[in-house]
């Protein structure tokens, strides 16, 4: 019998929403530390102390490019392979009636790669009489996608993204992830994650200056675990 893919209920995309009248970046000096800070986004990490793992939130805005484009290309998997060097394979299938994404990402050598399976689900919403894009993430375990051997699941992993006109034909954007990539990174990695910074911040500039899918692979490639950046 086939295991039911949980999705999204109502509520969540409301908390989504309701997190988005609330966003505010952290006061300085809180337990928020600014990570980066250009082109018009700031990105914040918070650290769990049990665990060294970090949580983000993501606050920028895209003069260029209109809420429902930006979450059109946030959506398009294919074009992500073109940019994205990392991906060594990315696909959505349907599973129990729901989409269900596979993503492994490329690890430099000796490390291992990691894959994702996860639901993703895009709604739009009128909060207090403004129109909002809203897409939620998560990973789920499904049977049609087996571990690999040699390959280390992300077997948690969470996003949210909230996006809405900043009334001048460009946008604002809100976004919270996290994920645990699971296994040890040794510290030499630190050197390797600098690289992919400076040349993602160059993809950057070319895709609309930030988009949301950029900003994910930044926190994904530059921190996959804490231990690099301590």
């Amino acid at each position: 019998m086939a295991v039911p893919v949980p999705g999204f209920s109502d509520e969540h995309f409301q908390a989504a929403g309701r997190a988005l009248e609330e966003a505010a970046p952290p006061v300085a000096g809180g337990a928020w530390e600014l990570l980066v800070e250009a082109a018009g986004v700031h990105i914040y990490r918070l650290l769990h102390q049990n665990s060294g793992l970090y949580e983000y939130k993501i606050y920028g805005s895209l003069p260029d490019c209109s809420p429902e484009l930006c979450a059109d290309v946030y959506m398009d998997l294919d074009y992500r392979k073109q940019w994205d060097q990392y991906v060594k394979e990315l696909y959505e299938k349907t599973d129990d009636g729901k989409k269900v994404i596979y993503w492994e990402v490329k690890y430099p050598f000796p490390l291992s790669n990691r894959d994702y399976v996860y639901i993703r689900e895009r709604r739009e919403m009128d909060v207090n009489g403004r129109k909002v894009w809203i897409v939620l993430a998560k990973s789920v375990c499904v049977p049609q996608c087996p571990e690999k051997p040699g390959v280390i699941r992300v077997k948690s992993y969470e996003q949210t993204l909230v996006i809405e006109s900043d009334g001048e034909g460009g946008s604002k954007v809100y976004m919270y992830y996290f994920d645990n990539p699971g296994g040890m990174i040794p510290s030499w990695l630190v050197n390797w994650a600098a690289k992919v910074r400076r040349k993602l911040w160059e993809e950057c500039k070319r895709l609309f200056f930030l988009n949301p899918v950029v900003i994910q692979t930044i926190i994904g490639q530059t921190e996959m675990h804490s231990s690099i950046l301590k």
